[in-house]
């Protein structure tokens, strides 16, 4: 499904994948695997994290199992079109957290003939689409959700609960902050949540 043809490079057709799901799903690990593919096929290759993300590192893109990719931090999504001059793939992990600039910033990439491949939440602690998401959603050309495992049941896990009381909407956080739900757990929670605030 994705190729990292270097035929015909004068003529490159630019798209967008995403990969989203919950927490420990595997989002940044399969990012990591098409990143290294690109890169296999002598591809030039550039990848972008959030500057806020500095949980496992300050630089590298890191995935839950530890397997890791160099990146450079940024602070505006506008600062990728300008390092991002002359590739042919370009990553980048955490999106969610980016502002919405970065949906223009992608397509921009796209049609100009750089394959983009985003990997981030779909959904916020509360269950809600998670800031620029929709819009990369809505207008890539590949779209791949990712599921973790519910510990509670078993079953697919596509919620992110956090596990410690915040309503920062935003809060940076490991397995000890967070546990990927099914819906059925996930809504048996959160309705307990509520029943406590009550």
């Amino acid at each position: 499904m994705f190729l990292e043809s270097k035929s015909d490079r004068n003529q490159q057709i630019g798209w967008i994948e995403v990969i989203c799901g919950s927490m420990f799903s595997g989002k940044t690990e399969e990012l990591i695997r098409r990143i290294n593919r690109a890169i296999f096929a002598k591809q030039k290759v550039e990848i972008f994290k959030p500057a806020i993300d500095t949980r496992y590192d300050e630089e590298d893109v890191v995935s839950h199992n530890e397997n890791a990719i160099h990146s450079t931090p940024i602070n505006n999504s506008s600062e990728i079109l300008l390092l991002a001059s002359n590739v042919q793939v370009v990553g980048i992990d955490e999106v969610q957290f980016f502002d919405n600039g970065i949906v223009n910033v992608c397509n921009t990439l796209a049609n100009n003939g750089v394959r983009v491949i985003v990997a981030g939440l779909d959904m916020d602690y509360l269950g809600q689409p998670f800031g620029p998401m929709p819009q990369l959603l809505a207008t890539a050309e590949y779209v791949t959700k990712v599921h973790a495992i519910c510990p509670k049941c078993g079953n697919l896990a596509q919620y992110s609960h956090r596990t410690i009381h915040s309503d920062k909407l935003v809060m940076l956080g490991e397995q000890s902050s967070y546990e990927p739900l099914c819906r059925h757990c996930y809504n048996l929670v959160r309705a307990e949540e509520q029943k406590n605030k009550e």
